[in-house]
């Protein structure tokens, strides 16, 4: 999930009641269900970084480690302060036990949410590399900014104006979050056996939450040939006819790819692979979930050598 859903769950803990567990508590809590994103700084490698990627730094040595750096760096900071003279007087006194603690389930909340969408994670590396698919939540919802952001507002009010009720909105979108989850669940397994039914008879099948409407799924799907269709699909049923992704796409086979770091990379990460023939015979390989024209270019690798003589016939 994007950056202020994680930050959001983090406040959200904390205005539940977490925070008066010791001092300090809201950035260990805020900071923790982002830690894990310090992968970020591996876009600079470009298309390698697919490989890397919600890897080690979210899965289970990481989210062991992380959490007791954090926790020392903030303890750190609270004796720094202490020592200049500069500690705030209205700070909670700073608890090294319950900083570790509060870390650690921060730390936990960022890989449960990245799981939920169709980019995936590596939940057990480095033990093993297999990507794990939630399909549930699209990176970005505007529905958890808007309820999440007015439940952490609403509880920092209360607290500001010293009402015993101010963890309660918290605790509320806490709530919230957890039902939402699961009844996104619900359209995505509703959509999934929609699609089994669908022809042509998929081989593989991703019902894909779409951007701004988590009411609708996009069932994405290849048939025996790997080409690769797509058709939209909401509670009130199936909004057209299944249509062929790419018209142009190549029945090309993955072991008949020249090798780079950057395709070993894409293939690595790839859930949905598909090869699209340009104008000029050149094959590009793209992957199926991010094929909107406003993100494939970000999730495209070019295939030098290989030809497609002719659009295949559809």
């Amino acid at each position: 999930m994007d950056n202020l859903t994680h930050s959001l769950v983090g406040a959200l803990l904390g205005q539940a009641g977490l925070k008066r567990r010791t001092g300090l508590a809201m950035p260990a809590l805020i900071i923790g269900a982002n830690l894990p994103d310090i992968d970020a700084t591996c876009v600079i490698y470009g298309t390698e970084s697919l490989a890397m990627r919600r890897g080690l730094t979210h899965g289970p040595l990481a989210l062991v480690i992380l959490p007791v750096v954090l926790a020392a760096l903030l303890y750190a900071f609270d004796r720094w302060q202490a020592r200049r003279g500069t500690r705030p007087e209205g700070r909670l006194p700073v608890r090294f036990g319950w900083l570790v603690a509060l870390s650690f389930l921060a730390c936990l909340t960022h890989p449960a949410l990245d799981w939920l969408n169709v980019y995936g994670i590596r939940l057990l590396a480095p033990f093993s590399q297999r990507w794990f698919y939630g399909d549930t939540l699209f990176i970005v919802d505007w529905v958890l900014w808007l309820v999440m952001g007015f439940a952490t507002w609403l509880s920092w009010r209360r607290d500001r104006h010293g009402l015993a009720t101010w963890r309660r909105p918290a605790r509320y979108g806490l709530a919230f979050l957890g039902i939402y989850i699961a009844l996104n669940g619900i359209l995505t397994g509703m959509a999934e056996r929609v699609g089994a039914g669908l022809a042509p008879e998929p081989t593989v099948l991703i019902a894909s939450p779409a951007p701004g409407q988590p009411w609708k799924r996009d069932i994405i799907f290849a048939d025996s040939t790997l080409r690769w269709y797509q058709v939209g699909w909401t509670p009130l049923g199936l909004q057209g006819q299944p249509l062929m992704m790419e018209p142009n796409q190549c029945p090309v086979e993955v072991a008949d790819l020249p090798r780079s770091s950057a395709i070993d990379a894409f293939l690595f990460w790839s859930r949905a692979p598909l090869f699209a023939r340009g104008d000029d015979g050149a094959v590009t390989l793209y992957d199926a979930r991010f094929y909107d024209p406003r993100t494939r270019g970000r999730f495209a690798v070019n295939l030098p050598g290989l030809q497609c003589e002719r659009p295949p016939a559809p």
